[in-house]
């Protein structure tokens, strides 16, 4: 029989035995949390998710893989990852049970649900609950919150895979060192479909840069050392450095993007060595392939370098509204670079972020952060960008000089409601040249989205950054997968640095819009539309292109 069936006249026979006595109880409790609650596939073990679920006024208002604190409720409940059937659609009426088994494996299950139900809710009213409540954390509990990355970053692919889950074909365990390898793909397609002469003239015909290309192929691993404290380790590469930006080199053989140890120091420190991203802006440190429009704004790839080999130290303070993090970085292991360590620039970069405002269950959230990198400069400096589509030429580029010296300056700002996330951020670098005196580029960009599916972006107080959508119901699941719309407008300028020939290395301005469909997890498709000003060579300069990507990532 139809499992939909089952759940109606289930539903209803209990809602005409229970009366009048169960409503009444369940209007009392305003706000419900239920942990520990599997999201079952079509695919059997492999695709079950343990999720935490909050329903909040009678409607369903977060699904989420992370911990939702105990205050963010009236009422905590332990699922012991029961398995959940119903509607799963945030914003609406919560209407699902929770049975105490999986029914793809026990049918029975199905056949006798007054029996095996735990937990029933029907149109935000509950009309059965045995699960045990929840008073405080448990140590196991408190085990897993603290469990994750402990790196000031997560390695570029690793998320949403978890790197602790044994049940996975990819995944590998010895004595002394454990694992689990992955890797991915992204397809872009371009097309420009307007330019105007002058731009012709600034960058060229853009009919050139048009058609397919393997934006990304990256593969790697992440896993643990086995002490009694577990260090993690990263290693993540790919076929191409497909990447924008100075102090990064671009190469048709392997690239290495992360190579490094994350070693724990006390319960909210950790120290990372190795190849990784610099502590600095919030839109470097997320995975380029999570953020609402595809690629970076040009400011972060003109003025921000990707990675760097060196030491970070991060924790937070202030039960976690407050995050610190430094390093230290000189690239001379890299490849193509000089082999001394004294011929390379040395960075030291450091980043704080605070949490001033947020709601009880934390769907409201705003966000401050500041920034610094100095660079000694013995690499002397040069930088150019592209109009935030990869497949293009470089609109503004800067000459190689030498200098004494750079500063960075970074600052940033995000609101997140719900589905809603408006986030911004400025950077300045600022150049000591002996020859040209002192000059400085600088840009901004601010970006919307909202998640029309009603998802809420998790933020990682571990980092003070946004983390991937957690999918609510993938399309493996008989749901729409999450949907995403965005917009940006960016700004950069380097009209006080010269070009190659001498003369300023211009100005430009981006207005962008996106769509996101995250089928599942590892399965993404979006579209994104680019407008584009280019003041540079005495002309202004206008253009526009989509770009449409496709990306997947092994499980």
């Amino acid at each position: 029989m139809n499992n939909t069936k089952f759940l109606r006249q289930y539903l209803m026979s209990l809602f005409l035995s229970v009366g009048l006595v169960w409503p009444a109880m369940a209007q009392s409790e305003n706000t419900i949390l239920i942990r520990n609650i599997t999201l079952l596939g079509q695919e059997g073990e492999k695709e079950k998710v343990v999720v935490n679920v909050l329903i909040k006024s009678s409607e369903l208002n977060i699904i989420t893989q992370d911990t939702i604190p105990l205050d963010a409720a009236d009422s905590v409940f332990d699922a012991r990852e029961g398995t959940v059937m119903g509607n799963l659609k945030l914003g609406e009426p919560a209407s699902f049970l929770v049975l105490d088994g999986d029914p793809s494996e026990n049918v029975e299950l199905l056949l006798d649900t007054k029996t095996h139900t735990l937990f029933a809710i029907h149109d935000g009213t509950v009309l059965k609950n045995t699960l045990r409540p929840i008073t405080d954390e448990s140590p196991a509990e408190r085990e897993r919150k603290q469990a994750g990355w402990l790196a000031y970053t997560a390695p570029p692919l690793a998320v949403p895979l978890n790197y602790r889950d044994d049940r996975r074909w990819n995944k590998f365990n010895t004595k002394y060192v454990s694992g689990i390898f992955t890797g991915a793909i992204v397809l872009d397609r371009q097309s420009w479909t307007n330019q105007d002469g002058e731009s012709r003239s600034q960058v060229g015909d853009l009919k050139s840069f048009e058609g397919g290309e393997i934006r990304g192929l990256r593969f790697g691993g992440v896993g643990t050392l086995n002490f009694p404290k577990p260090w993690v380790w990263t290693v993540f590469g790919a076929t191409h450095a497909f990447d924008q930006g100075f102090d990064s080199i671009e190469s048709d053989d392997y690239t290495l993007f992360d190579l490094r140890l994350d070693i724990p120091l006390w319960d909210k420190t950790s120290f990372s060595i190795g190849k990784q991203k610099e502590p600095i802006s919030m839109e470097r440190l997320m995975a380029l392939g999570h953020g609402p429009l595809g690629e970076r704004a040009a400011v972060s790839d003109a003025l921000l370098p990707s990675r760097n080999v060196g030491v970070v130290m991060a924790g937070t303070l202030l039960n976690d509204r407050m995050t610190l993090a430094g390093g230290a970085f000189n690239n001379w292991l890299d490849k193509d670079q000089p082999s001394s360590f004294d011929d390379n620039s040395t960075q030291l970069v450091g980043r704080a972020t605070w949490v001033p405002v947020q709601s009880a269950n934390e769907s409201t959230l705003l966000h401050l952060g500041l920034g610094l990198r100095d660079s000694d400069g013995k690499e002397g400096f040069v930088t150019q960008t592209g109009p935030e589509i990869n497949q293009a030429p470089d609109y503004v580029a800067s000459d190689f000089f030498d200098v004494d010296g750079m500063m960075t300056y970074q600052a940033e700002a995000s609101l997140r409601s719900g589905p809603f996330w408006l986030h911004g951020e400025y950077a300045r670098t600022d150049l000591d040249d002996p020859v040209l005196g002192d000059s400085s580029i600088d840009g901004y960009h601010v970006t919307a989205s909202w998640i029309l599916t009603g998802e809420v972006r998790d933020y990682n107080k571990r980092t003070g950054t946004f983390r991937p959508i957690a999918v609510a119901r993938s399309v493996k699941q008989n749901g729409w997968g999450a949907w995403e719309v965005s917009t940006r407008f960016s700004t950069l300028d380097m009209s006080e640095v010269p070009d190659p020939a001498g003369l300023d290395a211009g100005e430009m301005d981006v207005w962008s819009l996106g769509l996101n469909w995250w089928l599942t997890p590892y399965f993404n498709f979006n579209v994104n539309y680019r407008y584009i000003e280019l003041d540079r060579f005495g002309e202004q300069g206008t253009s526009q292109g989509f770009t449409t990507r496709l990306m997947l990532i092994l499980e």
